[in-house]
């Protein structure tokens, strides 16, 4: 029997498309529609996409149900992930590294930030005479929670002025009303903390900033290069058995990114938690203010910022190996790229 190259070419498109039409429709079909989200300290900036996306439904329209579980700092919901209880971290991009460092897999899936939005500061009233970082040497400094990036900002810091981790103690005092009366109460010294807390002690002079990554430009002066920030990670396994979930993650977040972009102060103050404004919302703007350019605008993660985070990591923490690190492995730009497309962000 003679088939024609038309006929051929026909039958050939028909069993494609059979082929394919299983697999758009299994698209749509989460494997996982429950998810669980750890974070550690959602009030603060670093975290505002996911309170968007939660906020404005856009994790329902994706047809997940989420429940977002809230913990002291990021290293935190880190344990949560690994101890089985949380899917999803909304969390630091370089936990992915370390993680990687003691040979576990997790891997970033969309980016929510892309400068840390960390600052340092030394309280005015317990460091009223401080000149230079050798001042802080056995000094209490305050982060969200030991291991968590307000901790590696810190030790970065410290490390550029040669002081040691364990020469100084680190307190652990969350991101919200509880670091606030931390400090105030001269139970720190210093503290390395996010927005809005940093802003508001800023301003009203409680701390003098001595290392700041609310900007882009502040970011590269710390980290001599851009820095992936709040991101979602997980076990590659997760990532690899949930596609479809993970793509939903994706949609939602970026579709808050996208309406971050153009949200004046009055949307931001209608949308999140009273509670997230720490009782003064002029404050609060002033803070959002600050750090917007440090949120991602279409959740990719760029390959330059891994790098540099790995550097960053590695200068102050011996056990990471850099050329040990396969950065390809700590983040995927797979669902991002998707979620862009569909929403122009």
């Amino acid at each position: 029997m003679i088939i024609s190259r038309r006929t051929f070419t026909s039958a050939a498109a028909l069993t494609a498309a059979a082929i394919a039409a299983p697999a758009l429709r299994a698209q749509v079909k989460l494997e996982k529609s429950k998810v669980s989200i750890a974070v550690g300290g959602k009030a603060a900036f670093y975290y505002l996409p996911l309170t968007i996306s939660e906020q404005l439904g856009y994790f329902k329209a994706e047809g997940l149900d989420v429940e977002i579980s809230d913990f002291a700092g990021g290293a935190r919901a880190l344990q949560a992930l690994v101890g089985g209880s949380s899917d999803v971290v909304s969390g630091a991009y370089e936990h992915t590294i370390n993680m990687q460092s003691k040979n576990q897999y997790i891997q970033a899936f969309v980016l929510q930030g892309r400068a840390p939005q960390i600052a340092v500061g030394v309280s005015t009233k317990a460091m009223p005479n401080y000149k230079t970082l050798t001042d802080l040497k056995g000094k209490k400094i305050g982060v969200s929670a030991p291991g968590s990036s307000t901790n590696m900002v810190a030790n970065l810091v410290l490390s550029r002025a040669g002081i040691k981790a364990s020469e100084v103690s680190f307190v652990g005092v969350g991101t919200a009303a509880g670091a606030l009366a931390a400090l105030r109460s001269g139970q720190i010294d210093a503290m390395s903390n996010t927005d809005p807390v940093m802003t508001m002690l800023e301003q009203k002079g409680d701390v003098k900033i001595i290392s700041d990554t609310r900007t882009l430009k502040g970011t590269i002066d710390v980290f001599g290069g851009p820095m992936p920030a709040a991101c979602f990670y997980s076990h590659t396994d997760f990532v690899l058995k949930n596609p479809n979930t993970c793509q939903g993650l994706a949609n939602a977040i970026v579709r808050g990114l996208k309406w971050l972009q153009t949200a004046g102060p009055s949307d931001i103050i209608k949308t999140v938690p009273e509670g997230y404004l720490l009782g003064d919302r002029a404050l609060y703007l002033a803070s959002f203010n600050k750090v917007r350019e440090a949120i991602s605008l279409d959740g990719l993660i760029a390959e330059e910022g891994t790098r540099t985070a790995l550097k960053a990591l590695a200068s102050f923490d011996p056990a990471i190996k850099p050329e040990k690190i396969e950065l390809g492995k700590t983040y995927t730009n797979e669902f991002a790229r998707r979620a862009k497309d569909r929403f122009k962000a």
